[in-house]
């Protein structure tokens, strides 16, 4: 099966591509020839990654999934959340981001948070949603270069490591884009 994943973000293709293995064939936007700014402008993760998989849906009538994820942190109210690429502003600047938590968080010693990723998958004209959680809790410094995002600043709750000091199988097992992907998948294995 052929699944576009409505994304141009490497790091996400890469993580996804590693858990659906050879069983769906997943493209890219870049792989369709997509060039348009996907529009996210509702308040809800779940909305997002509605709307971006409708529009991919609608505009090239092919099956298509897309996902929308966000940094929840207990202390600032659920914020970043649906903000959380653009939470320093509008260039998506990853640095940016976490110093702007780090910075909030400041003195704070109950420092709880959580990833959650919404996916929307679109099979002819038919959309069902997935969510995964992972719950952990902010550090106060960056740790780790791997992943991207928020990883290096993220411990995931029962580790030792930030979700930037693992490697991609080891954050796979665990991480919030995984078990969306996971029960993606499974509804996929079930309906194929």
């Amino acid at each position: 099966m052929e699944l576009v994943f409505a994304t141009n973000n490497q790091h996400k293709l890469e993580e996804i591509q590693h858990l659906l293995g050879n069983t769906i064939n997943l493209l890219s936007l870049k792989d369709i020839n997509c060039t348009d700014e996907i529009p996210e402008d509702h308040n809800t993760l779940e909305e997002n990654a509605s709307q971006k998989a409708w529009y991919i849906y609608n505009k090239y009538k092919i099956n298509c999934f897309a996902d929308d994820t966000g940094l929840e942190i207990d202390h600032l109210k659920g914020k970043p959340g649906v903000l959380s690429a653009r939470y320093a502003g509008e260039n998506k600047d990853s640095q940016a981001n976490m110093n702007k938590v780090l910075d909030e968080l400041t003195g704070i010693k109950t420092r709880k948070a959580r990833f959650r990723t919404v996916i929307s998958l679109i099979i002819d004209g038919k959309e069902i949603q997935f969510e995964g959680i992972v719950s952990g809790s902010i550090l106060t410094e960056k740790q780790g270069l791997s992943g991207f995002g928020y990883d290096p600043i993220f411990l995931p709750d029962g580790f030792v490591h930030s979700f930037a000091e693992m490697n991609l199988p080891e954050k796979n097992k665990i991480s919030h884009r995984a078990r969306a992907i996971n029960k993606l998948v499974n509804y996929l294995k079930k309906t194929i």
